[in-house]
């Protein structure tokens, strides 16, 4: 079929929003009409070139929910109708660490950036040139065709456009918060970074009982909306939150900083190290440069006083656990996801939305879909 779609024909260059051809699913795969896509900045990094993909053109987007419209040969647990969300790591169910619950750290997630499909080939072409598709999804398209394993079914009720957010960002932050970073109740948690996985974060921290959630962010409109959904107190720079968190924790300091930043450096690391306790963590999760290799950390601190520095994708949790569990926080509270959104844009303004983001405005802008897409 024939559809348009936000692409990227070289990094540096801004999203051009162009008509593709889009396959039909084959042996295990399935085709999705989205109601909605997140602009998550892990697609800035693509566009900038810091995150780079195998191949270009490529599709951005890797954020989505959507019911699906057609179904391949060979799909098991997912039928036409059914409302879905995209994950952007699939889950093979068979690798070793999916056999161990950490779906999180499929094998194939190895091919996020490769472009080619978990099956074999392409199933975006632009002009007869193959265009890859970013984390297997590309859901900066009104349809999507794609496998099985980056499909999670979910209840009906659930409105389609806030359900998007739960492929990347919420389940991300979350998870950092009470899976990597197992806040407990009482902790003090420090969050550096309150955008679209910081915020939620902030969110998983406070559900998880911490005493002190302490959000840290240069936007006093982030800040504003940290104090709305969780923290307990904000500050614009860690200079700041670290005299305070020293305070309210008679000097044992925090129990965890969670590195939430869009665009994390070597710089972050030891500012966070230097707030967390004896025998505290660090958790980066923020996405830096493929090619940084700079990590500046005193290591007479990190040794002496016990502490860990632990990377985090999707929050430590497997999509097919973590979904549904954050729809029922969602259904009893716990969870805003309606908050979340700040601003909604058609696939046409979707460098304004990253503008807007970059500048700071949006805790999640989102694209909406409607009938004139389709």
């Amino acid at each position: 079929m024939k559809t348009k779609a936000a692409i990227l024909h070289e990094p540096g260059k801004d999203w051009e929003v162009e008509e593709i051809e889009l396959g039909d699913p084959i042996e295990g795969e399935v085709q999705v009409r989205l109601a909605a896509s997140g602009l998550c900045h892990s697609d800035e990094h693509l566009r900038t070139g810091a995150t780079p993909m195998a191949i270009y053109p490529a599709v951005g987007g890797h954020e989505g929910a959507g019911v699906v419209t057609k179904v391949g040969p060979g799909v098991t647990g997912i039928s036409e109708g059914d409302h879905v969300v995209l994950t952007f790591i699939p889950g093979c169910g068979r690798c070793r660490a999916c056999a161990q619950g950490m779906q999180n750290l499929c094998d194939a997630g190895a091919g996020l950036l490769s472009g080619e499909a978990i099956s074999g080939g392409y199933r975006i072409n632009y002009q007869g040139k193959p265009v890859a598709p970013m984390c297997l999804l590309g859901t900066f398209a009104p349809y999507v065709t794609v496998n099985q394993a980056s499909v999670q079914t979910i209840e009906k009720d659930i409105p389609l456009d806030k359900a998007a957010l739960l492929g990347c960002g919420v389940s991300t932050g979350w998870g950092t918060a009470t899976e990597i970073g197992g806040t407990r109740t009482g902790d003090t948690v420090v969050v550096m970074g309150c955008g679209g996985v910081g915020i939620n974060a902030v969110q998983g921290a406070a559900a998880a009982g911490a005493r002190y959630v302490v959000a840290v962010d240069p936007v006093e409109f982030k800040r504003s909306k940290a104090e709305e959904l969780g923290a307990t107190h904000t500050f614009a720079t860690m200079e700041e939150a670290h005299a305070a968190v020293g305070e309210l924790t008679w000097g044992q300091l925090a129990d965890n900083v969670l590195i939430c930043i869009g665009e994390t450096t070597g710089e972050h690391l030891q500012p966070a190290l230097s707030m967390t306790k004896k025998g505290g963590q660090v958790v980066v999760t923020g996405m830096g440069r493929a090619d940084q290799i700079d990590a500046q950390v005193s290591l007479f601190e990190l040794t002496l006083l016990q502490k860990r520095l632990q990377g985090a994708i999707f929050g430590g949790v497997s999509p097919r656990t973590q979904i549904p569990r954050l729809l029922e926080h969602y259904r009893n509270g716990t969870l805003k996801l309606d908050e979340l959104v700040t601003t909604e844009y058609s696939l046409e303004d979707i460098n304004t939305g990253y503008a807007d983001m970059m500048a700071g405005k949006n805790l999640r802008g989102i694209i909406r879909y409607t009938e004139a897409d389709y």
